[in-house]
């Protein structure tokens, strides 16, 4: 089982890399929040209605609730500044900075829960640290407030794995899931309403757009309703360690998605940094020292 586990995660890594393309594109027509309140929207109300469907209503506890209150609040911030960030960056700096969240968790967890990072887990962090110096300030196209925009995504994305390991115990992944989504929803379309042009973005024109109307329904149905229950459920046969590593080659098939696609092309430096931030997130999941302590066992026998 926990084969098919991993695979299914495998899929979720690559429809997230190919949602990249897609959603830079649809942000040209809407605005960020709002797109992302319509996206989550449609993926809550199919969610609520397999609930409805199963009968599981009585799983919507006050702590599921609770738990995946916050889990959307991580999940708003990380998708919020991603997809601002996606109209000022590219769609691989936006992958590849995304992808630091896998060695932002051990940071945090150090700060948050008082757990110290493993000697591997620190490495990893230096050696990303120094490849997004290089895909962003050494020649990418220079720093710019896109990347800062997305930065701060990745955050909110670390703090949602975090949290997602410690709330899976408690609660079905469905509801839980479910919780989570219609969260995003209402706080991006309270933040639409406030701070965009909603009068001039929710026009038929603009939601019949196919570019528009066809990324809503990927985003909504596999990049967010399934791809959230698949990480949600897959925690029950696989370690978190494993999960984070598989969902690190998201920003791998984000760049050769834009590649391929759009002919988004590196510099070699920023090659050369993209290298480094996948290194390192390989290596903030590694257990280095468990295989050198087996390797020393090996020759001592």
């Amino acid at each position: 089982m926990r084969w098919l586990a991993e695979l299914s995660l495998l899929f979720v890594a690559l429809i997230w890399g190919v949602t990249f393309v897609i959603v830079q594109q649809a942000i040209a027509f809407l605005p960020p929040l709002l797109f992302n309140g319509l996206r989550f929207l449609l993926a809550a109300l199919l969610l609520f209605a397999i609930i409805l469907f199963r009968k599981e209503t009585a799983k919507l506890t006050a702590k599921t609730w609770k738990h995946g209150l916050i889990l959307g609040v991580c999940l708003t911030i990380g998708y919020a500044f991603q997809t601002i960030g996606l109209l000022y960056t590219t769609v691989s700096k936006t992958g590849f900075i995304t992808g630091l969240s896998v060695v932002l968790v051990p940071l945090l967890s150090l700060i948050l829960l008082k757990k110290r990072p493993a000697l591997n887990a620190a490495v990893g962090s230096v050696t990303a640290a120094a490849g997004l110096y290089l895909l962003t300030a050494g020649g990418a196209g220079g720093w710019n407030i896109g990347d800062f925009f997305v930065l701060i995504g990745a955050l909110g994305f670390a703090f949602h794995i975090i949290y997602t390991d410690v709330f899976t115990q408690h609660s079905s992944a469905l509801t839980l899931t479910a919780v989570q989504v219609i969260t995003v929803a209402a706080l991006c379309f309270i933040g639409g309403f406030l701070l965009e042009d909603w009068h001039s973005a929710l026009t038929a024109a603009n939601l019949t757009n196919p570019s528009v109307l066809s990324t809503l329904l990927i985003t909504a149905f596999l990049a967010t309703a399934l791809a959230f229950f698949i990480q949600t459920s897959a925690q029950k046969y696989t370690t978190p360690t494993r999960v984070v590593l598989i969902l690190s080659m998201e920003p791998v098939f984000g760049a050769l998605t834009a590649f391929f696609w759009i002919d988004e092309r590196l510099t070699a430096a920023g090659l050369t940094g993209c290298a480094f931030i996948f290194i390192g997130m390989l290596l903030a999941e590694i257990p280095v020292q468990k295989w050198l302590n087996f390797r020393s066992a090996a020759d001592k026998s």
